[in-house]
Protein backbone atom coordinates (compact mmCIF):
# COMPACT_ATOMS: atom_id res chain seq x y z
CA UNK A 1 0.00 0.00 0.00
CA UNK A 2 0.99 3.37 -1.05
CA UNK A 3 2.26 6.17 1.82
CA UNK A 4 2.38 9.89 2.08
CA UNK A 5 4.09 12.19 4.75
CA UNK A 6 2.41 14.82 6.37
CA UNK A 7 2.78 18.01 8.84
CA UNK A 8 1.87 16.93 12.17
CA UNK A 9 1.11 19.34 15.12
CA UNK A 10 1.60 16.71 18.18
CA UNK A 11 1.18 19.39 20.77
CA UNK A 12 1.05 23.48 20.86
CA UNK A 13 4.67 24.95 21.33
CA UNK A 14 6.44 22.50 19.59
CA UNK A 15 7.75 21.97 16.43
CA UNK A 16 5.82 20.46 13.74
CA UNK A 17 6.63 17.08 13.17
CA UNK A 18 6.43 14.70 9.44
CA UNK A 19 4.56 11.46 10.07
CA UNK A 20 4.01 9.00 7.28
CA UNK A 21 1.30 6.75 7.11
CA UNK A 22 -0.64 4.29 4.52
CA UNK A 23 -3.17 5.90 2.05
CA UNK A 24 -5.73 2.97 0.85
CA UNK A 25 -7.70 3.43 -2.48
CA UNK A 26 -10.93 5.23 -2.05
CA UNK A 27 -14.06 3.60 -1.68
CA UNK A 28 -17.31 4.57 -1.97
CA UNK A 29 -17.93 8.54 -2.97
CA UNK A 30 -14.38 9.15 -1.43
CA UNK A 31 -11.37 10.29 -3.70
CA UNK A 32 -7.95 10.49 -3.02
CA UNK A 33 -5.79 13.90 -4.26
CA UNK A 34 -2.16 14.35 -4.75
CA UNK A 35 -1.82 17.74 -2.86
CA UNK A 36 -0.18 20.40 -5.34
CA UNK A 37 -0.78 23.56 -2.71
CA UNK A 38 -1.90 23.80 0.95
CA UNK A 39 -2.42 27.57 1.84
CA UNK A 40 -0.88 28.23 5.06
CA UNK A 41 -3.68 30.03 6.72
CA UNK A 42 -3.34 32.66 9.83
CA UNK A 43 -5.41 30.20 11.88
CA UNK A 44 -2.95 27.67 11.45
CA UNK A 45 -0.15 29.79 13.24
CA UNK A 46 -3.11 30.15 15.83
CA UNK A 47 -3.04 26.15 16.31
CA UNK A 48 0.39 26.60 16.59
CA UNK A 49 0.40 28.96 19.54
CA UNK A 50 -2.27 27.15 21.18
CA UNK A 51 -4.63 29.74 20.86
CA UNK A 52 -7.28 27.91 19.84
CA UNK A 53 -9.01 23.91 21.36
CA UNK A 54 -6.32 21.81 20.31
CA UNK A 55 -7.77 18.10 19.71
CA UNK A 56 -4.84 16.15 20.30
CA UNK A 57 -2.16 15.10 17.60
CA UNK A 58 -3.42 16.69 14.12
CA UNK A 59 -2.86 17.23 10.80
CA UNK A 60 -2.62 20.66 9.41
CA UNK A 61 -3.90 22.68 6.25
CA UNK A 62 -7.28 23.75 5.69
CA UNK A 63 -6.68 25.05 2.44
CA UNK A 64 -5.87 22.87 -0.76
CA UNK A 65 -5.55 22.47 -4.49
CA UNK A 66 -4.83 18.68 -5.23
CA UNK A 67 -4.49 16.67 -8.73
CA UNK A 68 -7.40 14.21 -8.68
CA UNK A 69 -5.26 10.94 -7.73
CA UNK A 70 -7.89 7.93 -7.43
CA UNK A 71 -11.57 8.31 -7.48
CA UNK A 72 -13.86 6.04 -5.38
CA UNK A 73 -16.55 4.34 -7.73
CA UNK A 74 -19.42 6.31 -6.74
CA UNK A 75 -17.55 9.45 -7.92
CA UNK A 76 -17.29 11.06 -11.77
CA UNK A 77 -18.23 14.76 -10.51
CA UNK A 78 -17.35 17.28 -8.08
CA UNK A 79 -20.13 19.02 -5.81
CA UNK A 80 -20.85 21.27 -8.56
CA UNK A 81 -22.11 18.42 -10.95
CA UNK A 82 -18.92 19.35 -13.16
CA UNK A 83 -16.96 15.84 -14.43
CA UNK A 84 -13.97 15.34 -13.04
CA UNK A 85 -11.22 12.37 -13.78
CA UNK A 86 -7.94 11.58 -12.83
CA UNK A 87 -5.71 14.34 -13.24
CA UNK A 88 -7.81 17.34 -12.85
CA UNK A 89 -7.07 19.92 -10.51
CA UNK A 90 -9.88 20.32 -7.86
CA UNK A 91 -9.93 22.44 -4.55
CA UNK A 92 -11.39 21.99 -0.89
CA UNK A 93 -11.26 23.68 2.06
CA UNK A 94 -12.02 20.33 4.37
CA UNK A 95 -15.01 21.39 6.22
CA UNK A 96 -18.22 18.42 6.61
CA UNK A 97 -21.45 19.21 7.68
CA UNK A 98 -23.53 16.70 9.47
CA UNK A 99 -26.55 17.33 7.66
CA UNK A 100 -28.14 15.90 10.37
CA UNK A 101 -28.71 18.64 13.15
CA UNK A 102 -30.34 22.21 13.51
CA UNK A 103 -28.04 24.29 11.98
CA UNK A 104 -28.36 21.93 8.70
CA UNK A 105 -31.38 21.13 8.62
CA UNK A 106 -33.67 23.49 9.91
CA UNK A 107 -31.68 26.70 9.60
CA UNK A 108 -30.52 25.46 6.50
CA UNK A 109 -26.81 27.05 7.36
CA UNK A 110 -24.26 24.50 7.47
CA UNK A 111 -21.82 27.25 8.34
CA UNK A 112 -23.07 26.91 11.59
CA UNK A 113 -23.19 22.81 11.91
CA UNK A 114 -21.04 21.50 15.09
CA UNK A 115 -18.95 19.20 13.54
CA UNK A 116 -17.04 21.99 11.68
CA UNK A 117 -15.94 22.80 15.13
CA UNK A 118 -12.38 23.83 15.65
CA UNK A 119 -9.58 20.51 15.45
CA UNK A 120 -12.07 18.54 13.00
CA UNK A 121 -8.97 17.03 11.97
CA UNK A 122 -8.77 13.18 11.69
CA UNK A 123 -6.06 11.44 13.73
CA UNK A 124 -2.64 11.92 11.78
CA UNK A 125 -2.84 7.67 11.14
CA UNK A 126 -5.40 7.84 9.29
CA UNK A 127 -5.74 9.23 6.13
CA UNK A 128 -6.13 12.96 6.27
CA UNK A 129 -8.52 15.83 4.60
CA UNK A 130 -6.34 18.68 5.74
CA UNK A 131 -3.75 19.73 3.15
CA UNK A 132 -0.22 19.50 4.60
CA UNK A 133 0.09 16.35 3.05
CA UNK A 134 1.47 14.17 -0.23
CA UNK A 135 -2.37 12.78 -0.28
CA UNK A 136 -5.37 13.87 1.15
CA UNK A 137 -8.46 11.71 1.09
CA UNK A 138 -11.52 13.67 0.66
CA UNK A 139 -14.63 11.74 2.14
CA UNK A 140 -18.38 11.53 0.66
CA UNK A 141 -20.39 15.01 2.09
CA UNK A 142 -16.83 17.06 2.01
CA UNK A 143 -17.12 19.71 -1.27
CA UNK A 144 -14.44 20.70 -3.49
CA UNK A 145 -14.79 21.87 -7.01
CA UNK A 146 -12.63 21.28 -10.10
CA UNK A 147 -10.58 23.90 -11.04
CA UNK A 148 -10.86 25.03 -14.71
CA UNK A 149 -7.55 24.82 -17.29
CA UNK A 150 -7.82 28.59 -18.30
CA UNK A 151 -7.56 29.24 -14.56
CA UNK A 152 -3.67 28.93 -12.74
CA UNK A 153 -4.37 27.21 -9.53
CA UNK A 154 -2.71 30.35 -7.78
CA UNK A 155 -4.91 32.30 -8.00
CA UNK A 156 -7.47 30.06 -6.40
CA UNK A 157 -5.31 29.14 -3.51
CA UNK A 158 -3.75 32.39 -2.85
CA UNK A 159 -7.49 33.12 -1.53
CA UNK A 160 -7.61 29.54 0.10
CA UNK A 161 -10.15 30.17 2.80
CA UNK A 162 -10.57 33.71 2.69
CA UNK A 163 -12.24 34.46 -0.36
CA UNK A 164 -15.22 32.26 0.58
CA UNK A 165 -15.05 33.42 4.01
CA UNK A 166 -15.65 37.37 2.43
CA UNK A 167 -17.89 35.65 -0.34
CA UNK A 168 -20.17 34.52 2.92
CA UNK A 169 -19.68 37.31 5.10
CA UNK A 170 -20.89 39.99 2.54
CA UNK A 171 -23.79 37.60 1.80
CA UNK A 172 -24.55 38.04 5.30
CA UNK A 173 -23.85 41.76 5.33
CA UNK A 174 -26.13 42.71 2.16
CA UNK A 175 -25.20 44.53 -1.17
CA UNK A 176 -22.39 47.02 -0.84
CA UNK A 177 -24.18 50.20 -2.47
CA UNK A 178 -22.30 52.10 -5.54
CA UNK A 179 -19.73 54.48 -4.40
CA UNK A 180 -20.07 53.82 -0.66
CA UNK A 181 -17.06 54.40 0.58
CA UNK A 182 -15.49 51.28 2.62
CA UNK A 183 -12.84 50.40 5.42
CA UNK A 184 -11.31 47.35 5.96
CA UNK A 185 -9.03 46.63 8.27
CA UNK A 186 -6.46 44.37 7.87
CA UNK A 187 -4.54 43.00 5.26
CA UNK A 188 -3.78 39.51 4.75
CA UNK A 189 -5.68 37.32 2.49
CA UNK A 190 -9.18 38.03 4.14
CA UNK A 191 -8.97 41.77 3.93
CA UNK A 192 -7.52 41.61 0.29
CA UNK A 193 -10.60 39.53 -0.65
CA UNK A 194 -12.47 41.97 1.27
CA UNK A 195 -10.89 44.74 -1.04
CA UNK A 196 -11.10 42.48 -4.43
CA UNK A 197 -15.06 42.24 -3.70
CA UNK A 198 -16.16 45.36 -2.50
CA UNK A 199 -14.33 47.25 -5.91
CA UNK A 200 -16.15 44.67 -7.61
CA UNK A 201 -19.01 45.62 -6.07
CA UNK A 202 -19.01 49.07 -6.75
CA UNK A 203 -17.64 50.30 -3.67
CA UNK A 204 -16.30 54.00 -4.03
CA UNK A 205 -13.42 54.94 -1.41
CA UNK A 206 -11.81 51.71 -0.29
CA UNK A 207 -9.06 52.28 2.41
CA UNK A 208 -7.08 49.38 3.65
CA UNK A 209 -5.45 49.59 7.37
CA UNK A 210 -2.75 46.88 7.88
CA UNK A 211 0.59 46.05 7.04
CA UNK A 212 3.23 45.26 6.40
CA UNK A 213 4.35 47.68 3.03
CA UNK A 214 3.95 44.44 0.58
CA UNK A 215 0.45 43.53 1.46
CA UNK A 216 -0.59 47.19 1.53
CA UNK A 217 1.01 47.35 -2.29
CA UNK A 218 -1.14 44.78 -3.03
CA UNK A 219 -3.97 46.06 -1.69
CA UNK A 220 -3.55 49.21 -4.05
CA UNK A 221 -3.12 46.62 -6.76
CA UNK A 222 -6.39 44.91 -6.10
CA UNK A 223 -8.35 47.74 -5.68
CA UNK A 224 -7.81 50.44 -2.86
CA UNK A 225 -8.23 53.58 -3.21
CA UNK A 226 -5.95 54.55 0.16
CA UNK A 227 -4.06 52.67 2.67
CA UNK A 228 -2.96 53.57 6.30
CA UNK A 229 0.50 51.75 7.45
CA UNK A 230 0.04 51.06 11.04
CA UNK A 231 3.77 51.50 11.39
CA UNK A 232 3.35 55.63 10.41
CA UNK A 233 -0.29 55.56 11.72
CA UNK A 234 0.71 54.07 15.01
CA UNK A 235 -2.25 55.72 17.08
CA UNK A 236 -5.73 54.47 16.71
CA UNK A 237 -7.31 58.15 16.99
CA UNK A 238 -5.12 59.01 14.53
CA UNK A 239 -6.26 56.55 12.20
CA UNK A 240 -10.13 57.31 13.56
CA UNK A 241 -9.72 60.87 12.66
CA UNK A 242 -8.07 60.25 9.25
CA UNK A 243 -11.23 58.24 8.41
CA UNK A 244 -13.64 60.31 9.23
CA UNK A 245 -11.53 63.32 7.66
CA UNK A 246 -11.84 61.81 4.12
CA UNK A 247 -15.48 61.83 4.77
CA UNK A 248 -16.22 64.93 5.63
CA UNK A 249 -16.44 63.81 9.43
CA UNK A 250 -18.88 60.90 8.80
CA UNK A 251 -17.21 58.04 8.69
CA UNK A 252 -17.43 54.85 6.52
CA UNK A 253 -20.45 53.35 4.81
CA UNK A 254 -18.88 49.85 5.68
CA UNK A 255 -16.28 49.17 7.96
CA UNK A 256 -14.63 45.35 7.49
CA UNK A 257 -13.06 43.63 10.12
CA UNK A 258 -10.18 41.44 8.60
CA UNK A 259 -7.51 41.62 11.61
CA UNK A 260 -7.31 39.40 13.55
CA UNK A 261 -6.82 41.36 16.61
CA UNK A 262 -10.04 42.27 19.14
CA UNK A 263 -8.66 46.24 19.71
CA UNK A 264 -9.37 46.48 16.29
CA UNK A 265 -13.21 46.12 17.00
CA UNK A 266 -14.11 48.60 19.16
CA UNK A 267 -11.54 51.12 16.76
CA UNK A 268 -13.81 49.70 13.54
CA UNK A 269 -17.12 50.87 15.42
CA UNK A 270 -15.39 54.42 15.51
CA UNK A 271 -14.89 54.34 11.82
CA UNK A 272 -18.60 53.75 11.03
CA UNK A 273 -21.08 56.42 9.47
CA UNK A 274 -24.39 56.97 11.08
CA UNK A 275 -26.58 54.23 9.57
CA UNK A 276 -23.35 51.97 8.29
CA UNK A 277 -22.65 48.77 8.75
CA UNK A 278 -19.19 46.86 10.62
CA UNK A 279 -18.80 43.22 9.32
CA UNK A 280 -16.83 41.19 11.38
CA UNK A 281 -14.85 38.79 9.88
CA UNK A 282 -11.27 37.92 11.25
CA UNK A 283 -11.77 37.12 14.97
CA UNK A 284 -12.75 33.79 14.91
CA UNK A 285 -9.60 32.76 16.57
CA UNK A 286 -8.99 35.83 18.81
CA UNK A 287 -9.84 35.50 21.86
CA UNK A 288 -10.44 38.54 23.95
CA UNK A 289 -12.83 41.41 26.01
CA UNK A 290 -13.35 44.44 24.34
CA UNK A 291 -15.47 47.70 26.34
CA UNK A 292 -18.14 48.99 23.68
CA UNK A 293 -20.35 52.30 24.69
CA UNK A 294 -23.63 50.57 23.62
CA UNK A 295 -25.15 54.51 22.85
CA UNK A 296 -23.31 54.60 19.99
CA UNK A 297 -24.60 51.51 18.34
CA UNK A 298 -28.00 52.61 19.67
CA UNK A 299 -27.67 55.85 18.73
CA UNK A 300 -26.07 55.40 15.56
CA UNK A 301 -28.26 53.33 14.41
CA UNK A 302 -25.36 50.99 13.45
CA UNK A 303 -25.66 47.44 12.08
CA UNK A 304 -23.03 45.03 13.66
CA UNK A 305 -22.70 41.61 11.51
CA UNK A 306 -20.56 38.52 12.52
CA UNK A 307 -19.74 35.78 9.48
CA UNK A 308 -17.82 32.60 10.39
CA UNK A 309 -16.67 30.16 7.82
CA UNK A 310 -18.44 29.68 4.56
CA UNK A 311 -20.78 27.07 2.79
CA UNK A 312 -20.18 24.95 -0.04
CA UNK A 313 -21.31 27.50 -2.58
CA UNK A 314 -19.04 30.01 -1.85
CA UNK A 315 -16.07 27.60 -2.50
CA UNK A 316 -17.36 27.31 -6.44
CA UNK A 317 -17.93 31.44 -6.25
CA UNK A 318 -14.36 31.29 -5.17
CA UNK A 319 -13.31 29.60 -7.77
CA UNK A 320 -15.45 31.74 -10.78
CA UNK A 321 -13.82 34.57 -8.95
CA UNK A 322 -10.47 33.62 -9.87
CA UNK A 323 -11.76 32.59 -13.67
CA UNK A 324 -13.36 35.77 -14.17
CA UNK A 325 -10.29 38.39 -12.70
CA UNK A 326 -6.92 36.56 -12.66
CA UNK A 327 -6.02 38.04 -16.05
CA UNK A 328 -7.00 41.47 -14.76
CA UNK A 329 -5.77 41.60 -11.46
CA UNK A 330 -2.64 39.66 -9.92
CA UNK A 331 -3.95 37.02 -8.02
CA UNK A 332 -1.89 34.97 -9.08
CA UNK A 333 1.19 37.11 -7.66
CA UNK A 334 -0.09 37.60 -3.92
CA UNK A 335 1.53 33.57 -3.48
CA UNK A 336 4.80 35.38 -2.42
CA UNK A 337 5.89 32.32 -0.76
CA UNK A 338 6.56 28.63 -1.23
CA UNK A 339 7.55 26.46 1.31
CA UNK A 340 8.23 22.21 0.74
CA UNK A 341 6.21 19.88 3.59
CA UNK A 342 9.62 19.42 5.23
CA UNK A 343 9.33 23.44 6.28
CA UNK A 344 6.35 23.45 7.25
CA UNK A 345 7.45 24.88 10.58
CA UNK A 346 9.10 27.67 8.79
CA UNK A 347 6.43 28.46 6.43
CA UNK A 348 3.99 28.76 9.87
CA UNK A 349 6.51 31.23 11.40
CA UNK A 350 7.28 32.98 8.39
CA UNK A 351 3.55 33.30 8.01
CA UNK A 352 3.37 34.64 12.28
CA UNK A 353 5.94 37.12 11.05
CA UNK A 354 3.80 38.66 8.00
CA UNK A 355 6.23 38.28 6.02
CA UNK A 356 4.67 36.89 3.57
CA UNK A 357 1.80 37.93 1.44
CA UNK A 358 0.58 34.74 1.23
CA UNK A 359 2.26 31.38 1.72
CA UNK A 360 2.01 27.61 0.66
CA UNK A 361 3.20 24.76 1.22
CA UNK A 362 4.12 22.33 -1.95
CA UNK A 363 4.17 19.03 -0.65
CA UNK A 364 4.97 17.42 -3.85
CA UNK A 365 7.86 19.18 -4.56
CA UNK A 366 11.31 19.72 -3.15
CA UNK A 367 12.37 23.71 -3.67
CA UNK A 368 11.41 26.60 -1.20
CA UNK A 369 11.32 30.23 -2.36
Amino acid sequence: MRTAKRAVLVRPGSPVETWEAPVPSPTGADIVVSVEMAGVCGTDHHYTLGEIEWPGPMVLGHEGIGRVDELGPDVDTDYGGEPIAPGDLVYWVPLRPCHRCHACTVLEDVSLCPSLSPGRFRDPELPPYASYTELATLPAGMAYFRVPQDTPPEAVIAFGCAMPTMLHALERLGPIGFGQSVVVQGCGPVGLAAVILARHAGAGEITVIGGPPARLKMAERLGATSVMDLAEFVDADARVEAVRDASAGRGADVVIEATGHPPAFAEGLRMVARGGRYLIVGLWSAAGEIPVEPRQVNNGNLRIIGSALSRPRHLAQAVQVARRYHQRLPLAQVVSHRFPLAQAQQALECVGRQETIKAVITPNQDSAS
